[in-house]
């Protein structure tokens, strides 16, 4: 007499194939310090970090550069890709460590930073504005 078998799961293994099915990603935390830099963090920047292959980035350096902070450009994974006249790149091995130490996951990515930590940050999200009026509250008259 054949019985009927009923399958039981494994708990472990349904979580680590699960867990092996889902992709790796990246994130910038926000709060985080900036990893090592060439350059002096004043109070309020913005630094895009980008690659060759990021396409047309015209609106977005017109967006950055409308927002009167300081801009860094960092230019990562080893092939240089312009960025607006004035503005200085960063480019080589360094530039690529700073991106990966930040675990970025998507080029472009704009970064919001303070005294060195990172306000808010965009991996390949950045649509224009930085909430710098959130981050200043109310105008007062």
């Amino acid at each position: 007499m054949l019985t009927r078998m009923t399958l039981r799961r494994a708990p472990l293994l349904t979580l680590l194939l699960a867990l092996g099915t889902m992709p790796a990603q990246a994130r910038v935390r926000l709060g985080d310090a900036l990893p090592a830099h060439p350059w002096v963090s004043p109070g309020r920047e913005v630094i895009v970090v980008y690659s060759h292959d990021c396409g047309d980035l015209g609106e977005l350096w017109r967006a950055i550069l409308d927002s009167g902070l300081p801009v860094r450009a960092v230019n990562a994974e080893d092939i240089p890709a312009p960025a607006p006249s004035g503005v200085n790149v960063w480019r080589g091995a360094d530039a690529t460590t700073f991106a990966r130490s930040l675990r970025v996951g998507t080029y472009p990515a704009v970064i919001l930073a303070q005294g060195g930590r990172i306000l808010n940050a965009w991996e390949g999200t950045f649509r224009g504005d930085l909430g710098l009026a959130d981050l200043d509250g109310p105008a007062t008259p």
